[in-house]
């Protein structure tokens, strides 16, 4: 008997890999797992394990009628040479582009939301543009994942529905993976994390401005940056690493050995679907100090595993670090023991690859 294949499409292989890998274990046992991706950042890997991944060119900022038109033509020749029984996507291109396609070759498809960005909020014609295609695009989804109650009411806000939608925490987070660490020794200085993209809206010049203050205070507390340039920071960062102010390690695969060092995690974010580190971080048993925003303080729990802040505000976070730096050794250790069982508690990873797995056999089960 022919496996019935399932088709997925998004716009990073490190991000599927990272945070989705454990659904693509699951659905192999059972599927044709064909994957569409723009890089080669994990694909070795993923393709090691079965998946079959095909190359895709898109550009995951800004929209280009011409460039979208392409993704548009690529997924549906894609689609028309796989027939997969059921399609699955993830972020706004691939969901946009992607339900499209679908839509017209009457393909079960589901959808995962995985944030919205700044368009939502600052309206215009660019607002418009992606709402209408949204609405177009989803209105056959057999099922739409969010992952925070917010985004799910934006949504329904501007009439943005599929035939039923769920929500989930987010990509959860695999407890095995990032297993709980004891806190760093006492004598050790504070360490500060931040883990992400280097670009405005993950709160880079927040991050600049408040460590550079906390310093004065505290000379030798440390701020290490973990990733990679995604807008044009590159000076601005290397003056203030030669200044003492942050250190710069770049974009690593292995996340849990940063973690295991840090005394707290920052995440000083405009927008998030569901913050993988503040997950990854949390279950680490770290404290994690982030944006009071939807899709990070789903994650914490503010006085109790962390510090929550007003967002797009420096001097808030740098309020929300001195809180920190004023707590005892024994506080800021229980807040991470506090961080580990939350995430034991609410935010499983299995739990999220039981609802993909329940909704893609109701697709499939249907077509049937």
């Amino acid at each position: 008997m022919q496996m019935k294949k399932i088709l997925i499409l998004a716009n990073c292989a490190s991000g599927l890999y990272d945070f989705r890998n454990e659904l693509l274990l699951r659905l192999l046992t059972e599927y044709e797992v064909h994957v569409s991706l723009p890089d080669e950042e994990e694909v070795p890997e993923i393709a090691g394990e079965g998946c079959v991944v095909h190359h895709t060119s898109l550009e995951r900022r800004g929209m280009n009628p011409l460039k979208d038109g392409r993704l548009f033509a690529a997924y549906l020749k894609l689609m028309r040479e796989i027939r997969p029984d059921v399609v699955l996507t993830y972020t706004i291109k691939p969901n946009i582009y992607g339900s499209l396609c679908c839509r017209m070759l009457r393909i079960p498809y589901i959808v995962n939301i995985t944030g919205l960005g700044s368009v939502f909020e600052e309206g215009g014609l660019l607002q418009k543009m992606v709402v209408l295609l949204y609405r177009i695009a989803l209105k056959s989804a057999s099922c739409v994942f969010f992952q925070n109650a917010r985004n799910k009411q934006i949504f329904s806000e501007f009439g943005i529905k599929g035939e039923k939608d769920r929500l989930v925490p987010g990509s959860g987070v695999n407890l095995d993976r990032h297993s709980f660490e004891e806190y760093p020794e006492e004598e050790k200085p504070v360490k500060f994390l931040f883990v992400g993209r280097i670009m405005k809206e993950k709160g880079t010049d927040e991050l600049l401005y408040a460590a550079e203050e906390l310093k004065k205070e505290y000379p030798d507390v440390l701020f290490e940056i973990v990733g990679s340039y995604e807008e044009d920071y590159r000076e601005l960062i290397e003056r203030k690493q030669q200044e003492g102010i942050v250190r710069l390690t770049g974009y690593q695969k292995e996340m849990h050995p940063f973690y295991r060092e840090a005394s707290a995690v920052v995440v000083p974010s405009y927008h998030e679907g569901m913050s993988n580190v503040v997950l990854e971080a949390a279950a680490t048993g770290r404290p994690v100090l982030a944006s009071d925003i939807p899709g990070c303080r789903e994650g914490l729990e503010d006085g109790a595993s962390g510090f929550a802040f007003a967002p797009r505000d420096g001097k808030a976070f740098l309020q929300a670090l001195r809180k920190f730096m004023a707590l005892t050794y024994k506080e800021r250790r229980q807040m991470g023991r506090n961080a580990r069982n939350k995430m034991e508690r609410e935010f499983d990873r299995k739990t999220v690859v039981d609802a993909y797995e329940e909704e893609i056999k109701h697709c499939t089960d249907r077509r049937k």
